[in-house]
């Protein structure tokens, strides 16, 4: 059986859960609970394949603009989520990251995110990235505002920023960037999601609503950046010759 090349990490987008509701006939919340159903599942089944990185973007900047009562039900989701998932995560030596503006979110919420970190910070397995209220914009933002602030107090100079000093100030700097971008629900954009970490990922989309990403489903996503050529910028010629160095 051949061995598939298997992504470091993998980022995905969560798309399709009010499609997978309506279709249904249910209430939006009740695709939004499918669809932490199937984030259960992608996070054991990666964790099964030893991918060391899974990023998901649960809540984008943009997704305040969303119903209220339908914001409130998602900020309700997360915290009963965090509490009920949060042992067997840490059980399973589960580091729990989160990324992403955390001003706006409610004081319950930020507690609970910062327990669960404090409390599986010294795990050794697979880290997992829950993205909520993040964008790419903001975080690059931020980045940059770090930065400015370090040359008007003469610790840098404007000539001294590089591509490398833009992204050790990135949110997640010390973990690879993605190899593997996926996104469900058939919609082919990336949606503002970490725009500077994804510029060489391998994009992934599938008609699949979210609810319904099984383990199938990441398997045929898997077998796709397996067969991608990944150059960063050389030719096949190039990296054929590296390789038999």
């Amino acid at each position: 059986m051949t061995t598939l090349t298997l992504p470091q990490h993998i980022a995905i987008i969560m798309d399709g859960n009010g499609r997978w509701a309506k279709k249904r006939f249910m209430p939006r919340l009740a695709g939004h609970r499918a669809g932490v159903e199937a984030a259960r599942q992608v996070v054991k089944n990666c964790v099964k394949r030893n991918i060391k990185v899974l990023s998901l973007f649960a809540f984008s900047s943009e997704n305040w603009r969303r119903p209220k009562q339908e914001v409130s039900h998602l900020m309700e989701l997360f915290l009963t989520g965090l509490e009920r998932e949060v042992s067997v995560l840490h059980e399973n030596n589960i580091q729990l990251r989160f990324i992403g503006d955390r001003t706006r979110l409610n004081p319950a919420l930020c507690k609970k995110i910062l327990e669960v970190e404090m409390l599986t910070r010294p795990n050794t397995g697979m880290v997992l990235l829950i993205a909520v209220d993040y964008g790419g914009q903001w975080d690059i933002c931020q980045a940059m505002r770090q930065l400015a602030q370090a040359v008007e107090t003469g610790e840098l100079k404007s000539s001294d920023i590089t591509p490398e000093k833009i992204a050790s100030k990135l949110s997640f700097a010390d973990l690879p960037d993605p190899d593997l971008f996926i996104r469900t629900s058939g919609e082919l954009r990336i949606s503002n999601f970490m725009l500077w970490q994804l510029a060489y990922a391998e994009l992934y989309f599938t008609d699949i609503l979210w609810p319904d990403f099984n383990e199938k489903e990441l398997d045929k996503a898997l077998a796709h950046y397996a067969n991608r050529e990944r150059r960063y910028g050389y030719s096949s010629e190039q990296l054929i010759c590296s390789n038999n160095v």
